[in-house]
């Protein structure tokens, strides 16, 4: 048991993020672990399509959709990283936010680096936004239609942040925890990514998914999907280590608490304006 706990303890220093490279371009694990999830997500919305007669969307429209949220996720997240995370670093170097080059002390290729959830989900709500308004869909019926399906996806997003040794967790005892290179320090840390591709991931997944055909309430699953991923979020934060620049930011919860605050008042908000809407469909079976 032992030496299954050095070499658990010792995984990180042992992956190699880059996926292979050709001279100075690489292509990282978390870059493929994003067409995963994409590809993932498109799969499962096309079989609940085929299978559950309430959506009445073809392959052709939820290609459009798809493609629209993935810009709302690349553009909103990389947003909300330079807006919620870094702002005055790109306020300075505002080439450096969409160009994959750092462009202090030299060229330097760097890939974009930096996502926040956030971001890219305010990005995939105005995205879908967008796109019901000009394929005449209803926001309703496109939210029910992917929120349950969304976690399953961005659990490989947080796998591809364990491979690179980012977001890692805060020091610990437990023996499951891990030492990162990328870390200031040689301490065992929780392996957060982990926690949150099972929590955030995995477990909400199941929950939405089981969920899908008893909530009657037309729109319903995107106020569940924040409160449940605003919820888990806010209580695994308390085992992750805040970004180094920032630290916390409010009464001692770090920046992804506060913004997971607000998506529970927003989850709130959203149920009761769902409510006055329209009034709940019966149960679907």
């Amino acid at each position: 048991m032992a030496t299954f706990w050095n070499w658990w303890q010792h995984l990180p220093a042992t992956m190699d993020p880059v996926l292979f490279q050709v001279g100075g371009f690489k292509v990282q694990y978390y870059g493929l672990m994003y067409i995963v999830a994409f590809g993932l997500t498109y799969g499962l919305v096309i079989w609940r399509v085929r299978r559950e007669p309430r959506f009445d969307f073809g392959a052709p429209q939820i290609q459009d959709s798809l493609t629209a949220l993935i810009l709302g996720v690349i553009v909103g997240g990389r947003l909300g990283y330079v807006l919620f995370y870094n702002f005055s670093y790109y306020l300075a170097n505002p080439l450096e936010i969409f160009l994959p080059f750092r462009f202090e002390d030299g060229l330097t290729f760097t890939g974009i680096s930096g996502m926040s959830f956030h971001g890219g989900l305010i990005g995939v709500v105005v995205a879908a936004g967008w796109y019901c308004r000009r394929a005449k869909v209803d926001f309703r019926d496109l939210a029910d239609l992917y929120a349950p399906v969304v976690p399953l996806g961005y659990t490989f997003g947080r796998i591809g942040n364990f491979i690179n040794g980012e977001l890692f967790g805060r020091p610990t005892t437990v023996p499951w925890g891990m030492v990162f290179p990328q870390a200031p320090d040689r301490f065992l840390r929780h392996p957060s990514q982990l926690y949150e591709a099972l929590f955030e991931g995995v477990l909400l997944f199941a929950v939405l998914w089981s969920l899908r055909r008893r909530v009657a309430l037309r729109g319903g699953m995107l106020p569940l999907y924040l409160l449940g991923y605003g919820g888990v979020r806010f209580l695994l934060e308390f085992f992750r280590q805040p970004d180094a620049h920032l630290g916390t930011v409010w009464l001692g919860f770090s920046m992804g608490q506060v913004l997971c605050s607000a998506m529970v008042l927003a989850a709130a908000a959203l149920w009761v304006f769902l409510r006055r809407l329209s009034p709940p469909e019966p149960a679907r079976r």
